[in-house]
């Protein structure tokens, strides 16, 4: 039997977490294993069973784009997701970042320093600070210069405390380096990273779910150990003349504790 395709391990382990109650077939009695049988994925998709036995099997590794989107419905994939599917399938080309993928045009630069009340910066491939603001600059301080956001989640004590919820942080960070590895196959940085937390627990248990999407409009609450508890809403946009490049602004609500904490946090910083 072929070995399993990247294409069919993530089908398999999707599979797995789709509760057949949601689906609308009818299924009773004892099911020893968690969500779909692939029988009923086959029927859901409009295939037959053998064909999709052959696409988790790995034996199978040129589906169409009709199939893919039968798929995709049967299991109901976002956008994010389903795009990832087709670059899986080979249907969808990885993008190539640019040559100086980790340079920031002057222009965004400037851009970014234009939000002396909110927090920016602008991340690579695999989530490194590439260049902030100097309200970004001081919230993540503590953290180095050009941190790791990745590492700094999974491997960074002090993650722990000033995400005030980290489960939710460390799930939104591996499901947007996940849709970065289909999209750039061939970045140096997604695959360091990949590698160097391979053996991480924590990381290793969120990869493995195969759970894929682009960083959300999110609020966030921190935890800093100058300014206190600051809680902010990060909109998230492509840099469409860098792909791999993108720029992350975080808001505080005008007037209250959280503006308060940013104005302080820029003043302590900007004198030091």
């Amino acid at each position: 039997m072929a070995h399993a395709s990247p294409l069919g391990q993530f089908l398999r382990t999707r599979r797995a977490q789709v509760d057949p109650a949601d689906t609308g077939l009818l299924t009773g009695g004892d099911r020893r294993v968690p969500g779909l049988r692939r029988e009923e994925v086959a029927v859901l998709a409009g295939v037959s069973a053998d064909y999709y036995a052959r696409l988790e099997q790995g034996r199978e590794r040129n589906p169409s784009a009709q199939i893919l989107d039968a798929i995709a419905r049967a299991f109901r994939f976002d956008a994010d997701t389903r795009g990832h599917l087709y670059r899986l399938a080979g249907l969808n080309p990885g993008l190539t970042p640019t040559a100086a993928g980790d340079v920031v045009h002057p222009a965004l630069l400037n851009l970014m320093d234009g939000f002396p009340h909110a927090v920016a910066y602008v991340f690579g491939p695999a989530f490194d600070v590439l260049a902030a603001n100097p309200l970004g600059a001081a919230l993540l301080a503590q953290f180095g210069e050009r941190p790791s956001m990745v590492r700094v989640v999974f491997t960074d004590p002090r993650a722990r405390t000033f995400f005030d919820d980290w489960p939710a942080a460390a799930d939104a960070v591996v499901h947007a380096l996940r849709l970065n590895a289909g999209l750039f196959p061939a970045d140096p940085d997604v695959r360091t990273v990949l590698d160097d937390l391979a053996e991480n627990p924590e990381f290793a248990q969120r990869w493995g779910r195969q759970r894929v999407g682009a960083l959300p409009r999110m609020d966030k609450t921190f935890h800093h150990p100058e300014a206190g508890r600051i809680e902010l809403v990060y909109q998230t946009f492509d840099v469409r003349d860098a792909p791999g490049q993108q720029l992350q602004v975080g808001t505080a609500q005008p007037g209250s504790r959280s503006e308060q904490a940013l104005t302080y946090l820029g003043s302590v910083h900007a004198s030091a």
